[in-house]
């Protein structure tokens, strides 16, 4: 069977989790879900970025010592897993696991072991909330393009990182496709970067502007390992990199895809630095780096500085599980930002899950429970005709879908079936052939039976196609549409109205 490992970046900790991580860790798990239910073996890594500069300022501006902050914050990023339905196999925290140092200062040796990692003093632009130093021709009007602050200058010794080394052999993965970005746009502006010239990066803060907070550089215990360093090799330690685990070689060395899905405002990070870093090292890339957008608030990036993020567990809370994931899947295009309100979460919530898809099985339930007593009818489904066609068709145009890291065709494809059922109930009307039946035709019963047979088979598929997508409402689905004793449980409400 195929290893499909698939990770989110992880994000730091100086605040609560916001919506746009909950777009993330909802796609890998969609990824995951999908993968899974194609039969193939799936892992699928979350966790926080816990040594960061912004942890520590954001811990001193509570007054809380850096641990504590984190410690806290970190325990909400864990706690989505039940109200967004994650189904990570995996959670990484890189100050408290004890496989993440190991593998990090790895990494580092064997960087060091190919001759790329030096010393030298630098001055340059460093702004706080991104973690990175800028060019000055990289921030228009003088700001840092994410934050909007001017960053602030800094001039240190410090270790870095010869990126420069990896120009051609990184273009050349890139634009061949054997290292895949997705969507198209995001592959070209990271080319474009390539092309523009990669420079050489800083990989490590003196421990006295890290306030002692991170891990220390293998032989130099005044430098900490820079925080991009140190988040970006989490998706092997927590393999065991470090000590050679198993897991290591089984889901990155042997794996048939090594997936991660990522933020456009680290793409970069992910689609050059780190793939350099393990050429340098001499490991396995990331096969796909698949990149989304942002979600925005009156059309402002939503982010924890900004003071416009929704918390993800208060918005499932309020208004369930299902209507927040089907918000994010259906509403969010595969390039572009999505401008997000609680109003439209509602709308998209009722108009699809109560009126269109909870009340289509609910009718189809009733009908078979009313007509036959709840005995599904004895008769093999019809192939011809649009519901048939839809049904038949989902599972692989859900997957060319999700291949393409295109939430909102996969929900589309199986979307046609939940129309198609309903256009197929109003043209095939069951209530006045079992009204004809009654009064002796027997066509009408049999043609009867075929409808409900059509209908009931294609709320089966949608228990099925919905899984990746809406696993809690799904599993009321199949709930609904088993035959148990030769007969469908009592209809009941599946989804209501917000």
């Amino acid at each position: 069977m195929p290893r499909f490992y698939v990770t989110t970046a992880i994000p730091y900790v100086n605040a609560r989790p916001h919506l746009g991580f909950a777009l993330e860790a909802v796609q890998a798990d969609v990824l995951a879900r999908h993968h899974r239910l194609r039969g193939d073996r799936v892992r699928f890594l979350t966790g926080t970025d816990d040594n960061s500069l912004k942890n520590v300022l954001a811990a001193q501006a509570e007054g809380l010592s850096t641990a504590e902050l984190v410690d806290r914050n970190a325990e909400a990023f864990a706690a989505l897993r039940e109200p967004l339905a994650l189904s990570s196999t995996d959670f990484i925290r890189t100050s408290r696991d004890t496989r993440h140092r190991v593998g990090v200062e790895r990494l580092w040796r064997d960087c060091e072991q190919s001759g790329d990692i030096y010393r030298k003093r630098y001055e340059g632009l460093y702004c706080v909330g991104c973690e990175q130093f800028y060019r000055p021709a990289e921030l228009p009007g003088g700001k840092c393009p994410e934050h909007g602050v001017e960053p602030r200058p800094v001039a240190e010794e410090n270790w870095f990182f010869r990126l420069s080394r990896y120009t051609e052999r990184l273009h050349e993965l890139i634009s061949g496709g054997e290292l895949r970005v997705e969507p198209t746009a995001r592959r070209d502006e990271v080319l474009a970067f390539i092309r523009a010239g990669l420079h050489d990066f800083s990989i490590s803060r003196s421990t006295a502007r890290a306030r002692g907070w991170g891990i220390p550089v293998p032989g130099d215990p005044d430098q900490v390992v820079h925080v991009w360093w140190d988040a970006l090799a989490n998706y092997i330690s927590s393999l065991g990199y470090g000590t050679d685990g198993p897991h290591y070689r089984r889901w990155w060395v042997e794996g048939d895809r090594r997936v991660h899905v990522v933020g456009k405002g680290v793409a970069r990070f992910h689609a050059v630095h780190w793939p350099a870093m393990l050429l340098s090292a001499g490991a396995p890339l990331p096969t796909d780096v698949l990149v989304h957008d942002y979600l925005t608030t009156d059309g402002h990036k939503i982010s924890k500085s900004a003071g416009n993020a929704d918390d993800p567990a208060q918005l499932a809370h309020r208004y369930g599980t299902d209507a927040v994931r089907w918000w994010l899947l259906r509403e969010v295009p595969r390039v572009g930002d999505a401008d997000f309100t609680s109003a439209r979460l509602v709308a998209r919530a009722n108009e699809e899950l109560a009126n269109g898809l909870g009340n289509l099985v609910n009718r189809v339930v009733v009908m078979v429970h009313r007509y036959r007593e709840g005995r599904p009818p004895a008769v093999a489904p019809e192939q011809a005709g649009e519901l048939p066609a839809a049904c038949r068709e989902a599972p692989e145009l859900v997957h060319e879908a999700l291949t393409a890291f295109d939430f909102r065709s996969a929900t589309s494809a199986v979307w046609r079936i939940v129309e198609e059922a309903n256009r197929h109930v109003e043209r095939e009307r069951p209530w006045e052939l079992a009204r004809a039946e009654r009064a002796g035709d027997r066509a009408a019963g049999r043609r009867l039976d075929a409808v409900l047979a059509a209908l009931l088979t294609a709320c089966r598929a949608l228990a099925v196609q919905l899984t990746p997508f809406l696993p809690v409402l799904a599993a009321r689905i199949a709930e609904q549409c088993v035959t148990l004793s030769d007969s469908l449980a009592q209809p009941r409400v599946l989804v209501r109205r917000l």
